[in-house]
């Protein structure tokens, strides 16, 4: 049986600065340490001593979430770039009003390829196009239990990859999370089904 806990990163200082994140790279806040602690100790509640993989994006926020749990665990870390949040090219860092009164709507008609008329943005497809083979990659690992620390807009591409959904079928898709949720995926080892057992629940969370 597979397990993986997919991990949304705890508060880092865009949040608190009410800035755009995508690949500006700040770190957690003090409440995010904190938070990443009780994230860790939930995960270690849920998991016990079976042997566990740790990935994580390599931007700073999920990677220092990442380390807590990995402390916690007394493993390390894999991190790679495949599960960073979206782009927002060249509002990356800026305050959230700029982008916000800069943003165009995605059309109905194609919003798996629109970049919301913001320089340098990815797209839905651009970040599918990098999660789905890495996420493949980890499902495929061997051990039977793993961890993956990413974003807020990429935990649904991970979610999708996971049940299969094909590329072209998610420009709809969204679940929404909070900072430091947990959502646990299982595939069991007869049917072979992909299940959601758990979807970004923070209920170990102070706040």
């Amino acid at each position: 049986m597979k397990d993986i806990f997919v991990v949304t990163h705890t508060q880092s200082i865009h949040h608190e600065e009410d800035r755009v994140g995508g690949w500006y790279d700040t770190d957690l806040t003090a409440r995010g340490q904190e938070d990443a602690a009780a994230t860790a100790e939930r995960l270690l509640a849920l998991i016990g001593d079976r042997d566990v993989e740790i990935h994580s994006s390599d931007l700073r926020r999920a990677s220092q979430t990442a380390a807590a749990i990995a402390r916690r665990f007394q493993r390390p870390v894999a991190e790679t770039a495949d599960l960073r949040e979206i782009s927002y090219g060249v509002a990356g860092g800026k305050p959230q009003a700029w982008l916000d009164a800069r943003y165009s709507p995605a059309p109905d008609d194609n919003r798996l390829d629109y970049p919301c008329g913001i320089d340098g943005a990815e797209t839905r497809r651009d970040v599918a196009a990098r999660v789905y083979p890495r996420v493949n990659a980890i499902v495929e690992r061997p051990c039977e239990t793993q961890i993956i620390v990413t974003h807020g807009f990429t935990l649904t591409l991970v979610l999708a990859a996971w049940m299969k959904v094909p590329i072209d079928a998610c420009g709809f898709l969204s679940f929404p999370a909070k900072s430091g949720s947990i959502t646990h995926l299982r595939q069991d080892n007869f049917f072979r089904n992909r299940a959601v057992v758990s979807l970004a629940d923070a209920s170990h969370l102070t706040c």
